[in-house]
């Protein structure tokens, strides 16, 4: 007696949608303004100025540069536009914030773009194991732009998932 091994994954008609696929690509370095601080606390223009004009930029060239101050000062918020002047000839992307922050501008930015024709009355399932790190907000995001359209969205493995929403049947 034979009998056939049935698929049910590939049958269920579920949309995987990979949000790892969607992460930045490049290496990020941080462009930290505590180390032009004046006795870690003010910033000084003209040493400022003089400081980023010494600076080899070039180092910079292709990577995704976050601006960030580690410690707890007052800063001007030409400081950043500066950082940033001197590094968008070089720097892939330049982004005044940290890793989490970007990113989750990165991804409402990606999933904005997306196209609502693609995903209309589809069953969605939003893969939740990746090797880089994709932040809640992402799949936040995900849900928000996909619930008004969408007839289901899951999270998880096509094999094993957990419901998120389903649209209501008409009655």
């Amino acid at each position: 007696m034979e009998s056939t091994l049935v698929n049910k994954v590939v049958n269920s008609g579920l949309l995987t949608i990979d949000l790892e696929k969607f992460y930045p690509e490049g290496d990020f370095v941080y462009f930290d303004i505590k180390d032009y601080l004046f006795q870690g606390l003010i910033l000084k223009e003209k040493d400022f100025r003089t400081a980023l004009k010494d600076i080899d930029w070039a180092v910079y060239k292709g990577k995704n540069l976050l601006i960030v101050c580690s410690v707890d000062a007052i800063l001007p918020l030409w400081s950043f536009m500066l950082v940033a002047a001197y590094a968008a000839p070089f720097a892939k992307v330049v982004f005044q914030g940290d890793m989490d922050t970007f990113l989750s501008a990165h991804y409402g930015k990606v999933i904005s773009q997306w196209n609502k024709e693609d995903y209309a009355d589809k069953k969605m399932v939003l893969k939740g194991c990746s090797e880089k790190v994709v932040p809640a907000s992402a799949y936040t995001a995900a849900v928000q732009f996909l619930q008004p359209i969408a007839s289901s969205i899951f999270f998880g493995e096509p094999c094993s998932t957990v419901p998120i929403y389903k649209k209501a049947k008409d009655i």
